[in-house]
């Protein structure tokens, strides 16, 4: 498969996805009474730009299927070179008013209108580096010499989000880097729909432009800070492989795309156990094909991590046989730039001992999908009164009196692994940071008991938590550098 591109295996799914997709968009355009205004042609083409013909091919896609409505393209200052195609009013993308930017589109297209179509009013984060925020009154000083200019914006984000499960994403431009759960940018509407000092102060900039009063706001949705929850229960990942669907067994490791599950279509998200007999120790080498993480198991004993930056960990000598355990996780898909055609999960090569290729692999398909879950219930579940075998499962519950309400889940003690409240995955938690709590919504809780299941790697805590709102670690201003002015 080559993405993004004229390649016809990626054209015909394309048209298979536009002629479900477009059927259902074109009849909501507003020339047939519908709220579409226009619609864009694929996404920042300009930084990718591998096929001189393919936004061509996206443009006639749309247009062919009743599409008539202005169409865009949009692009960052660098990728405005690449990123257009005849006929499609170029936008750009940015934050700061800086390198020329507004005036290098106007140039590109004289006699146009000019549209900021992602004005960055925050950014996002990774595990492991700072919580990005970029400072309010920047921002608004950026957007008003934008429409003091007669320049239209367009909000990214307006309201923050959350992705929730495995959908979080990663990056990998010089390195690959696994986004966090919480996608709340900094936004003048929060993650979780509350109001910020960005919103007040866009609404009040946005008043003074025209001479209607603005509407009442909504009133706030107050959070609930409920009572912290004992997970008294638990059970290992080994004992929950009787839960997995029917392993698989190949003499190589097979990636998680291609393991026969899911009839037959493989394995998307979560976690692949691969395991294998070894009869020494010694050096044991990933040649970095481990994607993303791999937790390496001897007899169910935990010796080490191994992911791009370790590749090679000591594996304790033994001349008798024993079980060597890889549960590798995918800690996010590529989202932007090359990398998105090498995203294959799970073992995608041969790892070595000593040198020597390893055989003989049983892989068992963790996905936390919720039948896996269900599946889990009818378990005989320990007490806490027990030790865990990591990894674990623990489970609780979180008693819930009158309207549920939104809250925030922390897990102070814990180290890394996966929340699910309710048969709902809410993300993962990671004591590297930035994000130390975990959005959770109240439509997803109800009056009464409510089930929390903790996925822990490597050390559980006392408990759980709750919080009034998000919490964070370290903290970068993404605003403090010198602006620029607009032409």
């Amino acid at each position: 498969m080559k993405l993004r591109t004229t390649y016809s295996g990626f054209t015909a799914a394309v048209n298979s996805y536009f002629d479900h997709l477009i059927a259902r968009v074109a009849p909501l355009q507003f020339k047939r009474g519908g709220p579409i205004i226009a619609v864009q042609v694929e996404n920042e083409y300009g930084s990718y730009a591998k096929d001189e013909h393919y936004l061509t091919f996206i443009k006639e896609a749309l247009e062919s299927r009743g599409i008539t409505e202005l169409l865009l393209t949009c692009d960052n200052r660098e990728g405005l070179n690449c990123g257009g195609v005849k006929g499609v009013l170029q936008t750009i993308n940015l934050q700061k008013l800086s390198y020329g930017a507004v005036q290098h589109l106007a140039d590109l297209q004289p006699q146009k209108p000019l549209l900021v179509m992602e004005y960055w009013c925050g950014w996002f984060d990774v595990w492991g580096e700072p919580h990005h925020v970029f400072c309010a009154q920047d921002m608004i000083a950026v957007l008003k010499e934008l429409l003091e200019h007669g320049v239209s914006i367009n909000l990214y984000m307006f309201h923050g989000g959350t992705s929730f499960g495995f959908m979080n994403g990663a990056t990998d431009l010089t390195s690959y880097k696994p986004q966090i759960n919480s996608y709340d940018y900094d936004a003048p509407l929060s993650e979780s729909g509350d109001y910020t000092i960005k919103y007040h102060l866009l609404r009040d900039l946005l008043r003074g432009l025209q001479n209607e009063e603005l509407p009442r706001l909504p009133a706030v949705q107050n959070k609930q800070v409920y009572e912290p929850v004992v997970l008294s229960q638990h059970i290992s990942l080994w004992e929950s492989l009787q839960c997995a669907e029917k392993p698989f067994r190949s003499d190589d490791p097979v990636n998680m795309e291609n393991l026969p599950v899911n009839h037959n279509s493989g394995q998307s998200y979560g976690y692949t156990l691969y395991e294998t007999t070894i009869y020494s120790g010694g050096a044991l080498n990933s040649r970095n094909h481990v994607r993303d993480r791999a937790l390496v198991f001897v007899d169910k004993h935990f010796i080490g991590v191994l992911d791009y930056r370790m590749q090679e960990l000591v594996v304790p000598h033994s001349e008798r046989e024993r079980t060597l355990g890889l549960l590798v996780e995918n800690c996010g898909r590529v989202n932007y730039g090359p990398a998105l055609d090498n995203q294959r999960k799970g073992l995608v090569g041969d790892i070595t001992l000593n040198h020597t290729p390893l055989k003989k692999f049983t892989m068992f398909s963790l996905d936390l999908a919720p039948s896996f879950i269900n599946r889990l219930q009818s378990l005989r579940w320990r007490s806490t009164g027990q030790p865990p075998l990591y990894p674990a499962f623990f489970r609780g519950s979180l008693m819930v009196e009158g309207q549920p309400r939104d809250t925030f889940i922390t897990l102070p003690g814990w180290l890394k692994g996966v929340v699910i409240v309710n048969g709902e995955n809410l993300g993962r938690h990671w004591s590297v940071g930035p994000q130390n709590t975990l959005y959770l919504p109240g439509p997803w809780l109800k009056s009464g008991d409510n089930q929390v299941i903790v996925f822990e790697e490597h050390r559980a805590g006392s408990q759980i938590q709750f919080e009034e709102n998000p919490q964070h670690g370290k903290i970068t201003d993404v605003s403090r550098q010198p602006f620029c002015t607009l032409l």
